[in-house]
Order: structure tokens, then sequence, then C-alpha cells
């Protein structure tokens, strides 16, 4: 009998749904979809097709290889399930990769079919950092700040894949959008870090907030949520407006500034809060783009 057969179908599907985040699918579905829909203004089967894939087998392998490399990290942490992940039982863990790649594997070889050297360039780095971000060798989580910076990718690339396949004309301004990006995904990275020091430290698992420390970890994670807003200044109108959405990160991280190794679980209420404000700051960008697409009509 297989591990599948023995944990039942239901219970296996039901725990790779919470593995996958759920609540996340549409950070990296929706930078994709917006990026190749502003290109090309049509709908077509790339823009279904990859917004698929970016919806839910690209979450699954993202958070499923962390699940499942995370095991000892994770039994210690008192925040997994729900929301947070998953603690796969151990049968599991076989069940997730495998599952990942079925998944991933048709997705992958349809969009190498239409893309162009360049697009599979892009899709190749964004799948290499989202399984070697846990998986070892390279194991990039345990890389302090190259942790953010990987993390920051897992985001930022369905955007850039998108662009790319749809053949978008590079900008100082497109540019700045993408900074901007990346300097969210990095701020939020290095601050969900916080709130796992210690479970990280008793893991042995290295972060950047094991490495420098949760308090400087928090004012990091300030510092490039204020940067992001700076550099979409850069960007034509009414890009600029999209500023002002990192004034929420700022206020949910700011009372964090001062944690120490023994308080910084509490950091997890302001990460709570972060989830809540991504939809917000996601409805604000729809806003902006619907503009921008009536602006350049």
């Amino acid at each position: 009998m297989s591990a599948a057969e023995r944990l039942g179908a239901a219970s296996v599907l039901r725990t790779l749904f919470v593995s996958s985040r759920p609540v996340s699918w549409i950070n990296t579905a929706y930078p994709f979809a917006a990026a190749y829909l502003l290109t090309t203004r049509q709908i077509d089967a790339p823009l279904i097709i990859g917004t698929l894939f970016f919806l839910i087998p690209y979450n699954l392998a993202m958070y499923g290889i962390n699940d499942v490399f995370d095991y000892e990290s994770d039994l210690r942490n008192p925040r997994k399930g729900g929301a947070h992940g998953a603690v796969l039982d151990r049968r599991m863990h076989p069940i997730t990769l495998t599952a990942a790649a079925v998944l991933c594997i048709p997705f992958l070889i349809y969009l190498a079919l239409i893309g162009s050297w360049q697009s599979w360039i892009v899709l190749a780095a964004s799948m290499f950092f989202v399984v070697f971000y846990s998986a070892p060798p390279l194991r990039l989580k345990e890389v302090p700040f190259a942790d953010s910076v990987t993390s920051s990718i897992h985001f930022f690339s369905p955007a850039v894949y998108g662009l790319v396949l749809a053949g978008a004309v590079w900008t100082p301004q497109l540019l700045a959008i993408i900074v901007a990006f990346a300097l969210w995904g990095v701020a939020s990275h290095a601050f969900g870090a916080v709130q796992d020091v210690a479970a990280d430290r008793e893991a042995g698992i290295a972060s950047i907030a094991t490495a420098r420390g949760p308090a400087w970890t928090v004012r990091f994670a300030l510092v490039c949520y204020a940067l992001a807003g700076v550099a979409m200044l850069a960007t034509a109108w009414p890009g600029p407006l999209a500023a002002l959405l990192v004034v929420p990160y700022l206020l949910a991280v700011w009372p964090f500034r001062h944690v120490t190794d023994e308080t910084a679980a509490e950091a997890t209420r302001g990460w709570k809060r972060f989830l809540w404000i991504n939809q917000l700051a996601g409805f604000g960008v729809t806003l902006l783009l619907i503009w921008f697409w009536i602006l350049t009509s």
C-alpha cells in the first residue's frame, strides 16, 4: 500500500492545499497576469495558462518544497498551520515533491514551447530559485541576505517573465517598477523571518534574522519598504501614487523595531496584519493599473 493510500486521498489533497499557502496564490499569479496583459492588451492562451501556472503549481512547488526541507524547524514552530503553511507528516514528503513536479512539468513544457530563449532563461531562473531556496545542496534560505533576495525573486520573477514573454520594451520607468517590487519582496521576507528566530535557532537554521538579530532585521525591512516607495516616484503617472501603498507596511512593521530574541515571536502580530495589507495593496495596485490602462489606450 502506498503512502497516499495509507493517508487517504482527501487527507493528501487537504495537506497539499494547506502547504501551497492559498492565501498567497494571488501574490505570484497577479504579477504575471498584470505584466503580460498590460503589454499585449489581449486575453489569450499564454495569459490564461501562465496565470494558472503561477497561481497553483508554482506555489505548491515553492512552499511544498520549503515545508519538506524545513520539517525539523516547523515541528518547533507554533505558528505553522493554516495560512502559515503545513507541518508535513513525513509520509507526505515524497508525495508533496512528486505532486509539485507532476503539476509543474506540463505547464513548463507549454510555456517553453511558446516562448523565446529570453523567456526560457527567466523561467528557468525563477524555477531554479523556487527549488534551491529550500532544497540542498544550495539551500539559499540559510544564507543570510541571499535568503531575502531569493524570496523576493519568487514574487517579482513572474512579473519579469510576463513582460519578457509578451515582448515588452524595457524602459527606465519599467525597471523602477521591478526594483520597487524587488525591494518590497526583500522587506517582506526579512520581516517574516523575524518571527521565526527562536524556532530557527533551535533547529540550527540560519537566516537574515538569526545572523543580524531581530531588531536590526525589522529596521532593514523598514528601509527596504521605504526605498520601494521612493522607486515608484520614478514611474509614469499614476505610478507615483503607488508610493503611498508602502505606508501601511511601514505602520505594521514599525512597532517591532526594538524586538529581541526573546520577544521576536511577537512580530507574528505584524505578519498577520501584513497578510491583510497585501490584499488592500493589491486592490490599490489594481485601481492604478486600470487608470494606467485608460490613459494609455
